[in-house]
């Protein structure tokens, strides 16, 4: 990604009010910058995130007041960069998904202790990425954006085009031009434009770069860039529900998939907030990061010590992980390394069966990105580094129906028989 910061024109980059939301602040040096349409720190080019002059002082009323709200990501307004009446906008609502009790799941693995798998196929497109979009939107409509863009490896295409529609924005979408044929339909049907990059997604995601800072990108909201500190704080909301589900208590330990790893990253800052509210109580969690083997640079310089990640050509089942150049990759490593988790990777084919696995036991159909979740805990549970006696949350960003392809040579009819009983007896199902 470029680190210079897009020029807006005078209208785009005034002064506005996103609830609590104060500033931009440096991850790097801590310089605080206004709120605007800028992802790069004027001092030092480091990435910018969401810095914000929370409510404190009184965690009952505020935890009344969440329970009180709306059953979407909105019931947590009080604590993101949207304003204050977001709920009464045309929006998508996405959020408040379910968090499964996976009890078949644990006995299978060997858990002994709770296990839950947080479903966020069933948000508005399927993924986890309508809860980003929803707080991008936000931030475009303030900086007076009238097209919404992303670079995408195909949930986020999806999310964007439905979000735009539902907002009345226009939409233009960059993808890999070998996306899975179900992500392409599905950003496509919303009407926006879909432009399909020849290469991989860090090609797209540079080109879209290039875009943003030519006259042709004036008035786009890109949303994963020069409005990711915003689009970024969704994730936070996974944190915030998933404490909120398990009781308003902390899970011991959580294992997220990386793409960019920025959702990993946000669900840590989500949980300190929490803790620093009062909302749940301050004791140890432990985060982990899963990868597929074909792309897993955060994996590999984890397990090397190492603090900066090398960029990989991606080369995995799981396209909506294949992101070869992880921005968040390094700020990944130190949750990891703070909170006692780690980072592991696991094969395509340890991808297939962890799908079929988690469907099998508890009717929850993943896509591969779930596949790497599931995969990577059940390799954490049997090298003894995840400890099964205690309460363990496994997130699944997306559904089995965007990927297909992946279970389609093993997911098959039991038999095709004769319309008789005795075809049946014969097939040995009875």
């Amino acid at each position: 990604m470029a680190v210079q910061a897009p020029e807006q024109s005078s209208d785009a980059a005034a002064p506005v009010a996103l609830g609590p939301a104060a500033a931009l602040s440096c991850r790097e040096c801590g310089a605080r910058n206004p709120l605007g349409p800028v992802f790069a720190c004027a001092e030092c080019f480091g990435p910018l995130e969401v810095a914000y002059d929370l409510p404190g002082g009184d965690p009952e009323g505020l935890r009344k007041r969440i329970e009180s709200g709306p059953d979407n990501i909105w019931r947590y307004a009080p604590l993101l960069p949207v304003p204050a009446d977001v709920a009464g906008r045309p929006n998508l609502n996405p959020g408040f998904t379910r968090l499964v009790r996976a009890d078949n799941l644990a006995r299978e693995l060997g858990v002994t202790g709770e296990l839950h798998v947080k479903d966020d196929s069933g948000n508005p497109t399927h993924s986890f990425k309508d809860r980003v979009v929803a707080i991008a939107v936000e931030a475009a409509r303030a900086f007076g954006f009238t097209t919404l863009s992303c670079s995408s490896t195909g949930n986020l295409a999806g999310a964007v085009g439905a979000a735009a529609a539902r907002a009345g924005l226009r939409s233009c979408v960059f993808i890999p031009h070998d996306l899975e044929q179900g992500k392409v339909v599905m950003a496509a049907v919303y009407g926006g434009d879909l432009v399909g990059i020849e290469g991989t997604y860090d090609d797209v995601n540079r080109f879209c770069s290039e875009l943003i800072g030519d006259p042709l990108g004036e008035g786009w909201g890109f949303v994963n860039v020069n409005l990711r500190p915003y689009y970024a704080e969704g994730s936070k909301t996974l944190a915030y529900e998933i404490c909120e589900q398990l009781g308003w208590r902390l899970p011991d330990q959580i294992v997220v998939p990386i793409a960019s790893g920025s959702q990993l990253t946000k669900i840590d800052k989500g949980l300190k907030e929490l803790i620093s509210l009062g909302l749940v109580e301050d004791r140890p969690y432990r985060i982990f990061g899963a990868q597929a083997e074909g792309c897993s640079p955060v994996s590999r310089a984890f397990k090397d010590g190492h603090d900066v990640v090398r960029p990989v050509k991606p080369d995995t089942i799981a396209k909506s992980l294949a992101i070869g150049n992880p921005a968040d990759g390094p700020y990944v490593l130190d949750v990891a390394r703070r909170t006692g988790g780690a980072v592991e990777d696991v094969t395509d084919e340890q991808v297939v069966d962890a799908i079929t696995l988690l469907a099998r036991t508890e009717g929850v159909f993943a896509e591969t990105a779930g596949g790497v979740t599931v995969g990577v805990t059940r390799k954490l549970l049997q090298d003894g580094v995840l400890d099964p006696s205690l309460t363990t949350v496994v997130l699944n960003t997306g559904d089995g129906l965007k990927t297909l392809d992946a279970v389609a040579g093993s997911a098959r009819p039991s038999a095709t028989i004769r319309p008789s009983l005795d075809a049946f007896r014969d097939a040995g199902l009875a």
